[in-house]
């Protein structure tokens, strides 16, 4: 997993974006469950994507609003 930049997703439509946000949201979930039953081994990932929808997010947001 690795970081996913602003300046690569503001090249993105906002359909796209979505479904990227729901692919990560998914993975989240995954990883959240996997925490629970104790079968995660990689927690910094579990950050990673939680910034990851963050920075989407804000993207879909600047898009909506028609900064960017």
């Amino acid at each position: 997993m690795k970081n996913l930049k602003a300046k690569e997703l503001r090249d993105k439509s906002v359909a796209d974006l979505e479904q990227m946000v729901t692919a990560e949201q998914a993975a989240m979930y995954k990883a959240r469950r996997d925490l629970a039953f104790r079968s995660l081994t990689d927690i910094a990932s579990f950050k990673i994507r939680r910034h990851n929808v963050a920075r989407i997010l804000t993207v879909i947001s600047e898009k909506n609003r028609g900064t960017n």
